[in-house]
């Protein structure tokens, strides 16, 4: 890879490149920190974005962000490996946990840590905040399409 990468990155060519969704469905805008086990992804709530209702993100974008977060960790991996991005699905969402949805402006942090990664499977758990507030918590497990 020619260019240096340097953190925070939110060059969207290279958010596109690392995941497969298109506006309108982006829910992911930034990457603060990533790592093998690991990544730190941002979402900025836009006030016309598809899955704000009464200025308000809804849960159905919410966790949306957050398995496109999942998918930024896989996608900058190969992204790093100059490699194209798979194609992956949530195999599951468990032990989630919805405290409260973000407003219109509002950044969404959310941490991915990887529990298992074992043959195109991944077991992670994510953190999403506002500021230093907790907003929403849970696991997801993803597979990469072959």
């Amino acid at each position: 890879m020619d260019q240096k990468l340097e953190f925070p990155i939110d060059d969207q060519s290279i958010i596109y490149q690392c995941i497969p969704q298109r506006p309108p469905m982006v829910m992911v805008d930034g990457l603060l920190d990533y790592h093998v086990n690991g990544i730190l992804a941002t979402f900025t709530v836009a006030p016309d974005h598809i899955f704000v209702k009464d200025e308000i993100l809804q849960e159905s974008g919410l966790i949306e962000h957050m398995a496109q977060s999942v998918a930024l960790h896989t996608g900058f991996g190969y992204y790093l490996r100059e490699e194209q991005a798979p194609i992956g699905y949530i195999g599951s969402i468990s032990n989630l946990e919805i405290y409260q949805c973000p407003k219109v402006n509002q950044q969404i942090q959310s941490e991915v840590s990887i529990l298992h990664e074992f043959s195109g499977v991944t077991l992670v758990e994510i953190t999403s905040k506002v500021e230093q507030t907790i907003i929403a918590t849970g696991q997801m497990k993803t597979v990469v399409a072959k």
